[in-house]
């Protein structure tokens, strides 16, 4: 199965659950999938053997609300099972709306939901593997909404500070900060804060992974453009799946046009 066929399926497939669980940020969600699939597709030393070690890259998803997407990544890469993914959002299930760190032994390093904190946590392993003499790398996804957050800049600061290139930030930028504050360059105060800046099309995984796999000697930022709901016209035309299931009247259509996109 190519890429373009295996990203259809997976937003499908997300359709299908957040049907079944009655929840899920499907916007969201289809906005940082191919960002999360680079990841963990030669994005990330990560595997399945090295993921208890030390030597291992790690990542936080500091954007909660796109616990579903990391779902199904991990689902499909074979972290977790297709079956049980059945059960998101279900009364006692491990899966929920947002990650969980408690639910999965090391597969999960930061259980979300608060916005604004997942990032500065990573700052913090980055700074321990230092110290540590660790080799691996930190990954964090941030929304770019969580960019408001003070939290997130006075993490950025330290992390310059200490010249932390041993972390990545990358920013989901599906335009929602500019929802909240004009005038918002994040590149430019990215790079005032001390971070290597990268700038890619958040839906192009070959342009994800360049820019990944790329050191630059300090802490390093990768802006991926996105647009909500991608994949699917509805979701990204009609501003009320923000936060809302589909029911099952909806499934077919929505069906139609992740498979026509």
């Amino acid at each position: 199965m190519s890429e373009i066929d295996t990203m259809k399926s997976l937003r499908k497939e997300m359709i299908t659950l957040s049907n079944l669980g009655r929840d899920g940020n499907l916007q969201s969600c289809f906005s940082s999938l191919e960002i999360l699939w680079a990841l963990y597709h030669g994005g990330m030393n990560y595997t399945c053997k090295n993921r208890m070690g030390k030597e291992h890259d790690r990542f936080v998803l500091s954007k909660g609300q796109s616990n579903l997407a990391l779902m199904v990544v991990l689902a499909e890469c074979g972290y977790i099972g297709h079956d049980e993914l059945k059960d998101f959002c279900k009364l006692d299930s491990r899966i929920s709306m947002q990650a969980d760190r408690t639910k999965f032994d090391g597969l999960i390093e930061c259980s979300a939901g608060s916005l604004g904190h997942g990032f500065p946590i990573s700052v913090g392993m980055a700074f321990a593997a230092k110290i540590c003499n660790f080799p691996g790398h930190v990954y964090t996804l941030v929304g770019d909404g969580e960019m408001s957050e003070g939290t997130m800049w006075e993490a950025m600061l330290f992390a310059a500070s200490e010249n932390l290139d041993n972390i990545t930030m990358i920013v989901d930028d599906n335009n929602s900060v500019s929802k909240m504050i004009s005038g918002m360059n994040l590149s430019e105060k990215l790079s005032a804060f001390g971070f290597a800046v990268e700038n890619v099309n958040g839906h192009n995984i070959t342009e994800i992974s360049s820019a990944l796999k790329r050191k630059n000697g300090k802490p390093t930022a990768i802006i991926a453009k996105t647009i909500r709901g991608y994949g699917c016209k509805t979701l990204m035309e009609d501003p009320s799946w923000f936060h809302r299931f589909p029911s099952r009247d909806e499934l077919p259509r929505l069906y139609k046009e992740v498979d026509e996109f």
